[in-house]
């Protein structure tokens, strides 16, 4: 191993992570550590090498690592554990992890009263509607079998069955899936994990009858592979949910939970 790598215990899969000189230290100590977090250099649960090491290997003061380490444990891609076991940690860190850190904040937000449903719309609008798009270009066969399943469900279910609202969240999960980008997967499950469209509209059977035929249109040009018509039914269809939004719900966005 040449001099300029890191040396670890074997307990500590760090073998591979060559260090390279520094000239703005903590911005960068930081940076080479989140790459080798990231590329898989260091792995889930395992433990990186001791502050004292890095400031050798780095030929920096502790100081400066305490800091790039710091910086690591408010992104989330490590955690700080005291005492004589204890070090720094690598978090489990994917895209199921950002979605559930969206939605505990979101939910926050929403329970402090501080966003409005009409901005919970407008943001529906900037993230789904070019979802359905690339669901339009990156879908499988596997994801349009499911959307069908979710649409037969629907036409199936009565508008006050609680189900549906877990059916109206499956089938925009499927539709963001469908678009193989794992940040948008991500923010519109978390979404749709605390804000359920169903929740807030005025129901009614003609309501509902409709809101289903708009799935079976959205499905229609996401099959069709057509991403300016999906792209055109899924505003149609948010549309359509927001100008049947119970005014109780605008007046109160905590009621959105």
């Amino acid at each position: 191993m040449a001099d300029n790598e890191l040396k670890e215990s074997s307990a500590n899969p760090a073998d591979d992570f060559v260090i390279t000189p520094v000239t703005r230290p903590r911005q960068q100590i930081e940076a080479q550590l989140r790459e080798a977090i990231l590329s898989g250099v260091f792995h889930e649960g395992s433990r990186l090498p001791s502050e004292t090491t890095l400031s050798a290997q780095f030929k920096v003061s502790r100081g400066t690592v305490r800091e790039a380490l710091r910086g690591l444990v408010e992104t989330g891609l490590i955690s700080k554990v005291a005492g004589a076991n204890g070090g720094s940690f690598i978090t489990y860190f994917d895209h199921h992890m950002l979605s559930n850190a969206v939605r505990e904040q979101l939910s926050n937000t929403l329970e402090l009263g501080s966003i409005s449903y009409d901005e919970v719309a407008s943001f529906r609008d900037l993230l789904e509607v070019p979802a359905s798009r690339l669901a339009a270009l990156n879908r499988t066969e596997e994801q349009l079998s499911q959307l069908h399943d979710v649409i037969d469900q629907e036409k199936h279910a009565s508008v006050n069955d609680p189900d549906v609202m877990i059916f109206n969240a499956h089938f925009h999960n499927i539709i963001a899936q469908a678009t193989g980008n794992r940040l948008i997967i991500a923010v519109i499950n978390a979404l749709h994990r605390v804000a359920h469209p169903i929740v807030f509209i005025d129901k009614s059977p003609e309501l509902g009858k409709l809101a289903v035929l708009q799935h079976i249109e959205i499905v229609s040009a996401i099959t069709a592979k057509d991403p300016d018509l999906a792209e055109k039914c899924m505003q149609t269809h948010l549309d359509y949910l927001r100008a049947n939004a119970s005014p109780v719900y605008k007046e109160k966005p905590s009621e959105l939970l």
